[in-house]
């Protein structure tokens, strides 16, 4: 067959090839599309449904819902404020970070640089498992177990010795003994952001080109100075990733914290005195608010200030690591 009859036939086939990919192309890009478009229109529903239901409260009490420490449902006392439950929401994430963090850095470096190949799988395998405990679950553990050792052996043992401290002792000074407070509270959230955080953290090691260590090594570095120089800057924005995926786990936390924060409406005056925070306010009122009321209204207003916090702190981190992106 010569080369002009192949060229011949050979164009019909490829177009009829190039339509049957074509109408796949587009069917499977429209089927991407929509499912894009229904997270977007879930996320729009979300947030419509928050505001209008928020809308009584915030009309009632305007931006003095948000200011304002009064929480009093009592039918004709009716007054609602928000800013001791957005701030023990605040401080409850920020001390579970702080507590978190520097545990799942520990066990990230052990399960990438020290631990023993056969070690590696089981250790690892049970931070994971941390995470698929149902959040009652960490909160009956809190209320029975974690909250009495906070009272015996960390407030009493060390309260008033830490007390006497200067510019941070109102810290650690509480007339509360009951073991319920914002310092029980803070813990069980660390731990249960941790495997989020250590397995974020393990995996990003693991993805360290191993001739950027070796080179390392070679010129006389420790594991600290590898993991300091090499591994922490080749995956600083991984890590501040997963940091942040714990810290919005924590911000939304609602059956273990409703457990063992207290659930008292005043700002607390140290690590051990009972709050509450925006998602135990929530879980402790909303069944029993009645339809249409001021109350669900507040709560709503509640839901809505922990859906914009939530995306304000997604935004600040976004922008705290815009000027490393360039480097």
């Amino acid at each position: 067959m010569s080369q002009a009859t192949i060229g011949a036939i050979t164009p019909p086939t490829a177009v009829r090839r190039r339509g049957r990919a074509s109408t796949g192309d587009i069917v499977f890009e429209g089927l991407c599309r929509a499912a894009g478009l229904v997270v977007l229109v879930l996320l729009g529903g979300i947030i419509v449904t928050l505001f209008v239901g928020a809308l009584p409260a915030f009309q009632e009490f305007g931006v003095g819902f948000i200011t304002s420490t009064e929480w009093d449902p009592v039918e004709g006392r009716e007054r609602f404020g928000g800013f001791v439950a957005i701030f023990g929401t605040l401080i409850s994430s920020l001390l579970a970070i702080i507590f978190a963090v520097p545990v799942a850095f520990g066990i990230a470096f052990f399960l990438t640089e020290l631990a023993p190949l056969w070690l590696r799988r089981p250790v690892g395998t049970a931070i994971e498992l941390l995470a698929a405990i149902p959040s009652i679950i960490y909160g009956m553990w809190g209320l029975f177990v974690l909250a009495p050792f906070v009272q015996l052996r960390i407030q009493l043992t060390f309260g008033d010795t830490l007390a006497s401290l200067p510019l941070i002792g109102f810290l650690f000074d509480s007339v509360s003994f009951g073991g319920t407070n914002l310092f029980t509270a803070s813990l069980v959230l660390a731990i249960m952001i941790l495997p989020f955080i250590a397995a974020t953290m393990r995996d990003v090691f693991e993805q360290v080109p191993p001739v950027y260590k070796e080179s390392a090594y070679a010129v006389g570095a420790t594991r600290w100075e590898v993991v300091r120089s090499v591994v922490l800057p080749y995956t600083r924005i991984s890590v501040a990733g997963g940091v942040m995926l714990g810290l919005g786990r924590a911000l939304g936390e609602t059956m273990a914290v409703t457990f063992v924060i207290g659930n008292a409406n005043r700002l607390p005056q140290s690590l051990f005195d009972p709050t509450n925070t925006i998602a135990s306010v929530i879980a402790m009122e909303f069944p029993e608010s009645l339809m249409g009321s001021l109350q669900q209204s507040a709560l709503f207003a509640l839901g809505f200030l922990l859906f914009v916090l939530s995306f304000l702190v997604l935004a600040l981190s976004r922008w705290l690591l815009r000027p490393r992106l360039k480097v």
